[in-house]
């Protein structure tokens, strides 16, 4: 058997999609590290001795100019909504809507301003509030200390509100109830999922709006109306609601100036635009061009606004509210302060002063910041953050000096005021260069690398499909179909690593290894091309139908296209945001519907009846075979457990209707003792089941014989192993209730019982790695030599003495004709559990991998587990059923339904176990399994919780050489039902034949490249639905949706794909171990 072959070509397939999921992560994920740091007023960032002196009680960096503030966001308001021409005779629906804010401006013209309010991309509103609360740029993955909720962890405006005792009251979307968990002093939070529905939210706070400012019980007002932006999802800007809505939002606003006291600072902000037709996510200019509106009853600006508004950064509206409010600016903001609103009423150097000092402060957090980030960061290019380190000092200096002209009174007013202005350009172009230095390594998409990343995917899928049916044909091509690709790939590797090093510039890895596999692709594609002639390619890849009939060319597409069809189906969904909503129904219906159709092209291929007979066509029902009705069983029982897993569902509040499982929630959360005490019971019965049906199985196959450390950990170390999980899920269900010193019992078995499992499966699989042979050879020589025949064990039913009494019967004639022949008796070598020694040592890790998967996730979960296990013990045997109907020449080879419902089945438990792919649906928990709440190390949990959430990715994964296995392990039985009357030598070499498992080892090329083509037919269809994925992502990328659905999709995908593709080669590579013990095996017998 040619072992590393086959698994450097699966190692070297699964590079090539890691290579493109990069790619394609690269510039699509736009990620930053937050900094858990915080502002405080004690901070030295208070730029000369006399300002600080200067400061009025409450506060912080720079004098306070307002006590109140209301910031009212209405939801996707663009610039031009809020712009008023007179001049239109005819305006859009959406124009000319918002006419008091032009009042205002135009009536007192340093009282308010209207701005461009930029937008950074993504504009999605959950990033965008982000942005208006930290300052900085909020990406698709913000890399943190917590992922378990939404909730902002880095510093923000609110919080620091909060820590300065400011009282914060909000009103509107209850986007921010997630965003900002306990932060408000009042709150009324309203449903925003429903874009269909333009009016609960704004009608909710315009009933508690008016009411509450003028109670006066609030420092900070934040009002996030949601109807304009429901409206432009359900209608279009260009609609009549629309109108309605803008005139409502201007009659609000026209009744909340008059209810504004001369303290309070009023802004009117949009938090993104939005498209033509009413969408945004993107980074379009009419999606990133929001409005913000600024006033107050008292003076803000020193001179009128300029002709054309001036284009704003959203994150500048952040450190001017800080400031203008007298609190610390949060620190991992990026923005820029809007210093015309601190000029005050004095003469314009005063202004200048004041405005440079607010400059300074700002550059000095900015710079902060800068040197905090790039501690735990490497994204940010060196070269530029010396340059900016540069600009800063030289502004800083600068201001020094110019604060000590200024106090020693040696520049005259003009030559001063110049002075000043020529600084505060200095500052202001640090601060902008700052945040585009930010912005082009945060919030940028990168087409060209996204296009690449699924360009390599594409082509990864295409080579796993041409690989496949290439393994088909020729048993060993694969070795030299491998040695070029890799030439290739280290030429280019090599080629682009010099060409670095001699430019000096740094190198890459990522682009590297891309390119890398690029051109090992290419190199694959033209051995390929060059090797086989057209007229070979052609007849290999299309079956000879001229000869057949039309009946005979339907039947054998049909073979390929309804499992193909489903695989197309599913891809097709990942483009509607509504299908990946509702996937957790979508698998199980395709699971269901692919075996369905299985059982119907065999009963029009004729597969389900015998040739007619005049007493048949009597009888009706008699025409069917015996082995369709067991068929049938086996579907209708897989069918009830794909019903059945339905019930362990979680919910995604994209469905407001939905109730998630009561099964998902821990025994520790229910109140009634009498119902805990039964589920821990039945969870405890189930898991003690499984460890029999196990056994059971392993003891029908002769595998529980020989007295090997695998064989004995399985008779004795699985009921440990279920008794450790049974004691750790009764303290973990009972910890609550438990007082004094048995609390601290308590605390200590919690963690000590996981970690015997832990251990214990440890041991477990270590052992099977060893010595995965769980066979008993006994030995009845009388001389040299041997005959090693497959045998089931102790006979214990009449069907295994009807196997047994032939196989006696034969050794009996071979001995006699021995005698008479070479006088001498050959010896016999009984092996128990040889026919099913592969299959065994995957039933054993599966289930050590069972116990280990189970313990991290609830108790009640254990019986989707369950499901889990029989459902693919369901699958195997309708596989095998399946195949026998059909009259498969070809035993090697694993048909593509067979692998598309194996895959569709670890989709279905997915959903089966909890999970969505989703953020705040990842069962958190799991990282603290036999830990206390504390890590030295972030690998641990991160491994734990990726265990849990990919659990049944995982066990199918292993599984998967079963679907070649397993019809060969029930060979031998299947045979016993169809077998006829014949002549005695006839049987015996019948049985004879009936070698189960080891009919694999008479073929050794062929077993290889019979893994070798499953396994590329299972990174074919894992390949398929990453690029449906990869390529919904990339298209839908200015999506409504691209951040919340299809985005979180690709990235559950792309990790599914990873970690499936590393356990399918380890379920492969622990068959070529036990293989490697096997011809072990064979050579000690033979030295005996």
């Amino acid at each position: 058997m040619q072992r590393w072959p086959v698994l450097l070509f699966l190692a070297w397939v699964c590079f090539l999609f890691f290579a493109g999921i990069g790619l394609f992560m690269s510039g699509f994920l736009l990620t930053r590290i937050e900094l858990t740091s915080s502002s405080s007023c004690s901070d030295p960032l208070v730029p000369p001795p006399w300002e600080r002196q200067s400061l009025p009680p409450g506060s912080c960096w720079a004098p306070q100019r307002f006590s109140k503030a209301v910031l009212v966001i209405i939801d996707a308001l663009r610039f031009e909504f809020a712009r008023f021409n007179p001049a239109k005779a005819s305006p859009l629906p959406y124009e000319n809507k918002l006419s008091f804010l032009h009042h205002l401006a135009t009536s007192q013209p340093r009282h308010a301003r209207l701005y461009r309010f930029r937008a950074d991309p993504p504009t999605a509103t959950m990033q965008r509030i982000k942005g208006l609360t930290t300052g900085s740029l909020p990406t698709f993955i913000d890399v943190g200390s917590n992922f378990a909720t939404y909730a902002i962890q880095e510093d923000n405006l609110l919080a620091q509100l909060v820590q300065n005792g400011r009282r914060v009251v909000f009103m509107g979307d209850d986007t921010w109830e997630g965003l900002f968990p306990k932060k408000f002093f009042r709150s009324y939070f309203f449903p925003s999922f429903n874009v269909k529905d333009l009016h609960t939210v704004d009608d909710g706070i315009l009933q508690h709006l008016y009411p509450t400012v003028d109670s006066g019980e609030w420092d900070v007002l934040i009002a996030h109306f949601l109807g304009v932006d429901h409206c432009g999802h359900k209608h279009g800007p260009d609609h009549p609601e629309m109108t309605k809505k803008l005139t409502q939002m201007n009659e609000m606003l026209r009744s909340l100036v008059d209810h504004l006291g001369n303290d309070t600072l009023l802004l009117v902000a949009g938090d993104h635009g939005m498209t033509e037709t009413g969408d945004h996510g993107g980074d379009s200019e009419k999606e990133v061009n929001a409005a913000l509106f600024v006033y107050s009853k008292t003076a803000l600006f020193g001179a009128g606004p300029p002709e054309e508004p001036e284009a704003v950064p959203q994150v500048n509206l952040v450190p001017t509210v800080a400031l203008l409010l007298g609190v610390p600016i949060p620190y991992s903001n990026i923005g820029e302060v809007m210093a015309e609103l601190f000029s005050g009423d004095g003469d314009a150097v005063s202004a200048a002063l004041q405005q440079l000092s607010v400059y300074h402060i700002n550059a000095k957090q900015v710079d902060r910041f800068l040197h905090s980030y790039s501690l735990v960061a490497q994204d940010l290019p060196a070269e530029q953050l010396q340059r900016l380190q540069e600009l800063f000092s030289s502004a800083v200096e600068e201001h020094s000096r110019l604060l000590a002209q200024v106090q020693g009174v040696t520049l005259v007013p003009p030559e001063l005021e110049s002075k000043l202005g020529s600084l505060i350009g200095r500052f202001q172009l640090y601060l902008r260069e700052a945040r585009a230095v930010c912005t082009q390594s945060w919030a940028r998409f990168h087409p060209l690398r996204m296009v690449g990343g699924c360009t390599l995917i594409a082509a990864s899928c295409l080579l796993c499909y041409v690989a496949s049916e290439l393994a088909a044909a020729s048993d060993s091509f694969y070795r030299s179909c491998l040695l070029y690709p890799l030439l290739w790939g280290s030429a280019v590797a090599v080629l682009l690593g010099l060409a670095r090093v001699f430019t000096q510039e740094g190198l890459d890895l990522l682009l590297v290894s891309s390119w890398a596999a690029a051109a090992s692709q290419l190199g694959f594609f033209w051995h390929w091309w060059g090797r086989h002639p057209k007229r070979a390619r052609l007849a290999g890849s299309q079956p000879p139908l001229a000869s057949v009939g039309l009946r005979q060319r339907l039947r054998a597409w049909l073979g390929l296209a309804f499992p193909m069809g489903i695989l197309l189906f599913r891809c097709g969904a990942m483009f509607s945001d509504s299908f990946v909503v509702a996937e957790a129904r979508v698998a199980p219906f395709l699971l269901a519907s692919l075996v369905m159709l299985l059982v119907g092209k065999l009963h029009w291929d004729g597969r389900l009846t015998v040739p007619e007979g005049p007493k048949q066509q009597l009888l009706g029902f008699s025409s069917y075979r015996r082995e369709i009705w067991y068929l049938l069983c086996l579907v209708a029982m897989l069918l009830v457990c794909v019903r059945l897993s339905g019930f362990f569902h979680q919910c995604r509040e994209e469905i407001p209707q939905c109730r998630p499982s009561l099964f998902l929630s821990p025994l520790a959360s229910l109140r009634n003792t009498r119902a805990k005490n039964l589920f821990y019971l039945l969870c405890v019965a189930l898991l003690a089941g499984l460890v029999y049906a196990v056994r059971s199985w392993l003891r029908h196959y002769g595998n529980l014989n020989s007295s090997d450390p695998l064989v004995l950990f399985v008779r004795w170390g699985f009921p440990l192993v279920v008794l450790c999980i049974a004691c750790y899920w009764a303290v973990a269900s009972s910890a609550d209730d438990s007082l004094g010193k048995l609390q601290e019992l308590v605390q200590v078995a919690v963690v000590a019982f996981p970690w015997a499992v832990y251990g214990l499966a440890s041991v477990g699989l270590l052992l099977l790695l060893c010595n995965p042979m769980t066979v008993f050879a006994k030995d009845t020589r009388e001389s040299a030599g041997s005959i090693v025949t497959p045998y089931l064990g102790v006979p214990s039913s009449e069907v295994d003495f009807l196997h047994v009494i032939p196989q006696i019967y034969k050794r009996m004639q071979e001995s006699q004709k021995s005698r008479l022949e070479g006088g001498s008796c050959k010896a016999t070598v009984a092996a128990y559990g040889l026919g099913s020694v592969y299959s065994a040592a995957l039933v054993i890790a599966l289930t050590l991998l069972g116990f280990l998967l189970m313990l991290l996730h609830s108790e009640r979960l254990s019986l989707a587990f369950l499901l889990l296990f029989l459902e693919a013990f369901m699958l195997l045997h309708i596989h095998t059923r399946a195949r026998d109907l059909a009259g498969d020449a070809e035993p090697f080879s694993v048909p593509w339904y067979a692998v598309i419902s194996w895959l569709l089945a670890a989709s279905q438990f997915f959903y089966s176990t909890g999970h969505q792919p989703i953020f705040p649906a990842i069962h958190w928990n799991a990282a603290f399994v036999g830990f206390h709440l504390d890590h030295s190390t972030n690998l641990l949990p991160a491994v734990l919780v990726g265990a849990n959430t990919f659990a049944s990715h995982i066990l199918f994964a292993v599984g998967c050489p079963l679907l070649l296995l397993w019809p060969f392990v029930c060979e031998m039985p299947s045979s016993q039902k169809r077998k006829s009357k014949k002549e005695p030598r006839e049987e015996l070499q019948e049985v004879e034949e009936h070698m189960m498992e080891m009919r694999l080892r008479e073929s050794p090329e062929k077993f290889s490249t019979a893994l070798l083509q499953l396994g590329l037919k299972y990174l074919f269809v894992l390949g398929t639905q990453l690029l449906a994925c990869v390529c919904a992502a990339m298209i839908l990328r200015r999506h409504l949706m691209v951040w919340k659905v299809f985005a979180p999709k690709f990235l559950f995908e792309s990790l599914g794909f990873v970690v499936s593709s590393i356990c399918l080669l380890l379920g492969i590579s622990l068959v070529m171990r036990v293989d490697c013990a096997v011809t072990s095996w064979f050579s000690q017998l033979q030295l005996r």
